[in-house]
């Protein structure tokens, strides 16, 4: 029998999955998702908001550590 830690997980951004900065790379671990699937929903989220959420991806960048 097992027991699952119910320690949170650190949101990070990724060294690995990076392209730009790693935060949807960071987001993807997080999550499970994969990544490719994050960059595309980030960059419609950018279009159909008009920026909101490209300020969002900085405010990300300075804010969540490096993993």
């Amino acid at each position: 029998m097992t027991f699952e830690s119910n320690t949170p997980r650190p949101f990070t951004r990724s060294n690995d999955k990076k392209m730009f900065a790693g935060v949807c790379g960071g987001i993807a671990d997080y999550f499970g998702a994969d990544v490719n699937l994050v960059r595309l929903l980030a960059v419609i989220a950018a279009i159909c908001t008009g920026g909101t959420a490209a300020l969002v991806y900085l405010a990300a960048w300075m804010l969540m550590p490096l993993g």
